[in-house]
């Protein structure tokens, strides 16, 4: 078979480290704005109600895997927004601003540049905080204690919860329901399965309650779908491949899936199908993901550990495995 049969045409030439730097700096900049007040230099500046929405369509990029559009358009964005929120403050507009740090976020680390990543969300608290918002805290605390996988983790997704307390709001549900996602895929890394199964099981009752999959609440795609998603990333983690094998297999993409999500699936299904011993339908699922979100798969620690994989496997490894490896940087 021919290689572009199997492994597709990428949609996008991944970007070399110099031109990656040159499209992240300016963002590094903007970020680096927060506190200095209005912009002396600023000429125009769009008007709040075309700031907020951008902030949003930024959001639904990421999303739909578009990196390099969002990152080009970030800076511009966060430095008018930044202007804004010192000349005419406003809830929303700190809330705008909050959103457009957390797609500096997202970016970064999709980019791999975490340390970039942190400084966008100690942004983000920064303009969460002033925007009153507890659902916009929470959000950030879960993609702190993401970010982190470390001791101050669970602790982290803990106080988001206390945030929300009480609050019975659509929104404030499903926020709740992704931070009981996060707790488990912390369980997960402490090979806690217990806990695993006991936040699996908030998440599913508040899905319901949510009712149908709430991916326009913060973007971040909280429902039935994707608690079952958590339930696979974190067989992966606690190495119960037989289980997350069975449990990938089972699973029905739905045609509304967010694309940066459908990708996440498919490099999850390639490493188990490799860890099953079938590199052939493995190199097929990562290939797919290739094709679906280029710019993300790249840059993902389970493409890198299925690449890795089955080369180990091959004593000759196929052009199209070799292929991959020289595109994923390996």
């Amino acid at each position: 078979m021919e290689t572009s049969k199997l492994t597709g045409q990428p949609a996008v030439t991944p970007l070399p480290p110099e031109r990656l730097h040159v499209l992240v700096a300016p963002i590094r900049e903007a970020l680096d704005r927060y506190d200095l007040g209005p912009h002396p230099d600023l000429t125009a500046v769009r008007p709040a109600p075309e700031l907020i929405a951008r902030a949003d369509a930024l959001c639904r990029q990421v999303r739909a895997a578009h990196l390099r559009a969002a990152a080009k358009a970030l800076p511009t964005l966060i430095v008018e927004l930044t202007h804004t929120v010192w000349t005419e403050p406003s809830t929303e507009m700190w809330r705008a601003l909050a959103s457009a740090y957390r797609t500096a976020h997202d970016v970064a680390l999709k980019l791999d540049y975490p340390d970039l990543a942190r400084v966008a969300l100690d942004r983000m608290g920064w303009a969460a905080v002033r925007a009153s918002d507890p659902c916009i805290e929470s959000v950030q605390r879960y993609k702190r204690a993401t970010l982190w996988r470390c001791a101050m983790s669970a602790p982290l997704i803990t106080s988001g919860q206390r945030l929300l307390a009480g609050e019975t709001s659509r929104e404030a549900l499903a926020v709740t329901g992704q931070l009981h996602l996060g707790l488990a895929t912390v369980a997960a890394k402490n090979e806690d399965a217990a806990a695993v199964a006991t936040h699996l099981a908030a998440a599913r009752e508040l899905a319901d309650r949510v009712g149908g999959e709430a991916g326009d609440v913060h973007w971040l795609s909280f429902g039935r779908f994707n608690v079952e998603l958590h339930q696979l990333g974190a067989s992966i983690a606690m190495r119960s491949f037989d289980e997350a094998l069975g449990q990938a297999r089972s699973l029905t993409l739905p045609q509304s899936m967010l694309t940066s999500r459908r990708a996440r699936y498919l490099v999850d299904r390639a490493l188990v199908e490799m860890e099953a011993g079938s590199p052939k339908t493995s190199l097929k699922y990562l290939a797919q993901a290739r094709q679906v979100a280029p710019e993300q798969t790249r840059h993902l620690a389970g493409t890198r550990a299925t690449i890795r994989g089955l080369v180990h496997m091959s004593r000759r490894a196929p052009d199209s495995l070799g292929g991959m490896a020289r595109w994923a940087g390996l």
